[in-house]
Order: structure tokens, then C-alpha cells, then sequence
């Protein structure tokens, strides 16, 4: 009885198995970014990042949340972050439009205004695997991704003087060629930047 249970078990989960290796590999997958999700896809995706978060240390952000850091954080966030995540009364960016999934609009809404100052510090150092969201560790300072976060917090209660800030000037990201001779995109450069051929 309990050789014929245990054999059961085993071929139940080899069976799943072979489901799941069948579906990936005999192009059921979507794979375009207009394809509908895959099933359970955004259930899982969120129990991960959620489990994963809840291991993670709580530190309390590193910058004070007054206007000189969200000035700082809104120089930051126009030249890196705006792209996917947008300006305030500004529509989607093609780009934010064409991603899937499709990056949430920080400053339309709660954006992240309702998550921990740490949870969006470290989505932004260490990014998402398998969203399009990078991880600036080694790109950005830590004070920089601290100033960004704080400023993320209070989106919704911006001064005047920040949504100019991140309105005005060249708000697109910067394309600069290091010494190794790869691009490379936002963040300080000690050295001029340089103009990519088209």
C-alpha cells in the first residue's frame, strides 16, 4: 500500500514535470510583450519578490526627506529613472509603453508613496530579475538611490520648485563612453561625455 502511494506520488510529479518541460519547450511560451501573461505567472512573480523582501534588512533611509534631497534625488531620478517610470502630467514613454511588464508611473497615483523608504531602496540597487527594472548599485551612490527613494516617498507632496526640477532641461538619460569603450547609461562620469554614432 505504501510502495503503490509513494509510486503514485513520484509519477504525479514526473508527469508535471514533463507538463511543464513540454510547454516550454514546444513554443507554448509566450514570449512578445503583447502576449498575455503566462498562467500564474504574476502570482508567482509577486510571491517571490514579497518572500524574498520580507528576508531583506529594514534599514531607515540614510538622508533626511527635506527639499535639498528631493532636488538631489530629482536631478537622479529624471536622468535614470523617468524613462520607465515617468514625470508627473507627463503621458507613458514609448518605451514605458512597449515593456511588459509595464513599469509603474511613480508619480501618478500612490506609485510607491505606501511602500518602506528600504523596499524601494533596494529595488533600486539591486533591481528585478525578468522585469526590465535595473539595479544601479555601482552606477548610482548610495546616497543617490537614498535621495531618489526619499523623494519617491513624499511623490505625492512635491514642492513647486522639484516638479520643476524634474520637468526642466534634458530629461533624457545620458549616454556616455567609459575608458573600457562600452556604453554606458546615467550616473556621473568623471570623464566628458561623448556622443554615440546613430
Amino acid at each position: 500500500m505504501f510502495r503503490a502511494l509513494m509510486l503514485g506520488i513520484l509519477l504525479g510529479i514526473l508527469l508535471v514535470a514533463a507538463g511543464v518541460y513540454f510547454y516550454f519547450s514546444t513554443g507554448h511560451v509566450p514570449v512578445a510583450v503583447t502576449d498575455p501573461p503566462m498562467p500564474f505567472e504574476r502570482k508567482f512573480a509577486h510571491m517571490g519578490l514579497e518572500a524574498y523582501l520580507d528576508k531583506l534588512p529594514h534599514p531607515a533611509p540614510q538622508v533626511p526627506a527635506d527639499e535639498t534631497n528631493f532636488l538631489a534625488g530629482a536631478q537622479v531620478y529624471k536622468h535614470n529613472c523617468a524613462v520607465c517610470h515617468g514625470l508627473p502630467d507627463q503621458p507613458r514613454t514609448n518605451i514605458a509603453e512597449g515593456m511588459a511588464p509595464r513599469p509603474p508611473q511613480l508619480f501618478r497615483g500612490t506609485g510607491v508613496t505606501d511602500d518602506e523608504p528600504w523596499e524601494t531602496y533596494w529595488k533600486a540597487e539591486g533591481g528585478i530579475r525578468m522585469t526590465g527594472m535595473p539595479g544601479f548599485k555601482g552606477k548610482l551612490s548610495e546616497t543617490q538611490i537614498w535621495q531618489v527613494t526619499v523623494l519617491l516617498k513624499n511623490a505625492d507632496k512635491i514642492s513647486a520648485a522639484v516638479k520643476e526640477a524634474l520637468l526642466s532641461g534634458d530629461t533624457q538619460p545620458t549616454l556616455t563612453i567609459p575608458a573600457t569603450g562600452s556604453p554606458k547609461t546615467g550616473g556621473e562620469s568623471t570623464t566628458p561625455s561623448k556622443p554615440v554614432p546613430q
